[in-house]
């Protein structure tokens, strides 16, 4: 039976398959018992989708979220046998009746050779339509729950990358970095030549060549407010000296895998490395972009009911609009209270439906036990740093014997840890700072 299938689905490739085509191959790949013969249909059915264009491979995700959810009638009779006798096997009768059929069919997916990557990338066609078709949020909610389990941290592989690394895996640092751009070759060259520097990624066995995330850190005497020295061309490069690891970027690198905890896992294993490598190192801090800010002052400026601004304020903030703002010593001076004013509302009070910070990055490093410890105006003067923060940085701290505590404050109550520095920017109510 398994080679009449196979044979059928192979003369497929002559021809366009249909909806009813690629439904019967997905039935077939649940339904077989070969592990041989599986394989093989996983293959076809993963060589399938990729010849299709964005239209059919939408309407083959819609048929996985129509069609290969759980089992009703099975779920049922689950549902009686477990109320009729409430014990560990209808228990998990139960669970498994209630998985939806397409997590099986994932996992089948993936025994094809090159298949964890390519459902990877399968996922990222998932996470582009789910805004327009609603109705895959199951299907990607499936492979959240299965990609946390396969890139699990314990199947991860920590590598340090250097100026020796092979030159493909060098491209893809350059083409993933996500915070700060990469220029050029030289400028990846000071990135991880020099001995005051460090960069480590995640990798996955099955992914060899592509990293996961990775991490770019600094190795400095103090904690930085600025950008732009770490990145300068002519620097000290004192490891020997260096008491402070910073990490000044965190880039993602597979979009396949949002939603999937990486990055945190990636820092305190890097943490570990680093105090093998540098007993000496006491401190441990980002030097964090506010990639939201920006966008969120400018509903309040627009709002006709703003929490925080006045007239006046939303009056000075108009010298936002003006390029070149930062060059203007008075308008710059104006700006400072009111923005610091601001951009510590924006981090410790703003809250999104769920009730967590609004911003992205905030919400990373305080789920990860740290501790808002800095604003630093003019801390990115880039096209970028100014589009999205009014130019501020912000250093998070990793205190090694406090991380537990706050991540529980955080997750528990949605404490946000933070400096007395950072919470005397919101001004004389000490009422309005939360606790921490």
């Amino acid at each position: 039976m398994a080679n009449r299938l196979l044979g059928f689905f192979g003369r497929l490739g002559k021809r366009k398959a249909s909806r009813s085509d690629l439904f019967a191959l997905c039935s077939a790949l649940l339904t077989g018992r070969g592990e041989a013969s599986g394989m093989a249909m996983a293959r076809q059915l993963l060589d399938r989708y990729r010849g299709l264009t964005p239209e059919q491979r939408l309407d083959f995700l819609l048929m996985l979220a129509e069609n290969f959810g759980p089992d009703h009638a099975r779920l049922e009779r689950a549902i009686t046998a477990y109320q009729a006798g409430p014990d560990p096997r209808t228990a998990l009768a139960l669970h498994n009746s209630a998985e939806p059929r397409r997590q099986e069919l994932i996992r089948r997916l993936n025994r094809a050779p090159g298949g964890t990557e390519r459902l990877v990338r399968m996922r990222e066609d998932v996470i582009r339509e789910v805004p327009k078709n609603p109705s895959l949020e199951a299907v990607d909610i499936d492979f959240v729950h299965l990609f946390s389990s396969w890139f699990n941290p314990g199947f991860l592989v920590l590598k340090r990358i250097d100026w020796s690394t092979p030159a493909d895996l060098l491209e893809k640092i350059i083409r993933y970095e996500a915070v700060h751009e990469i220029k050029s070759w030289s400028d990846l060259r000071r990135r991880l030549e020099p001995g005051d520097r460090r960069c480590f990624a995640f990798f996955h066995p099955t992914l060899a060549d592509e990293p996961l995330v990775f991490v770019e850190v600094a190795l400095t005497s103090d904690v930085p407010g600025s950008i732009a020295p770490l990145l300068a061309e002519a620097r000290p490069g004192r490891t020997a000296r260096a008491t402070t690891a910073v990490f000044y970027s965190i880039s993602n690198c597979q979009p396949g895998l949002r939603g999937v905890s990486l990055g945190n896992f990636l820092i305190k294993h890097v943490v570990e490395e680093l105090l093998r490598e540098l007993p000496q190192l006491k401190h441990f801090v980002t030097l964090s972009p506010v990639p939201k800010f920006v966008s969120w002052l400018k509903r309040e400026r627009e709002s006709k009911s703003p929490a925080i601004l006045g007239a006046a304020e939303r009056s000075t903030l108009r010298a936002l609009d003006q390029p070149g703002w930062p060059g203007h010593t008075q308008t710059a001076r104006a700006l400072q209270p009111i923005l610091s004013n601001a951009i510590a509302h924006y981090l410790l009070l703003a809250r999104d439906s769920s009730g967590k910070p609004v911003d992205p990055v905030a919400k990373f490093h305080l789920g990860n036990g740290a501790r808002l410890e800095r604003v630093n105006w003019m801390g990115d003067l880039s096209p970028k740093g100014l589009t999205e923060a009014a130019g501020f940085m912000v250093n998070y701290l990793y205190d090694l014997s406090r991380i537990e505590r706050n991540h529980e404050l955080f997750a528990n109550k949605g404490e946000v840890v933070a400096s007395p520095a950072v919470k005397r920017l919101l001004g004389p109510d000490p009422n309005s700072a939360p606790k921490g």
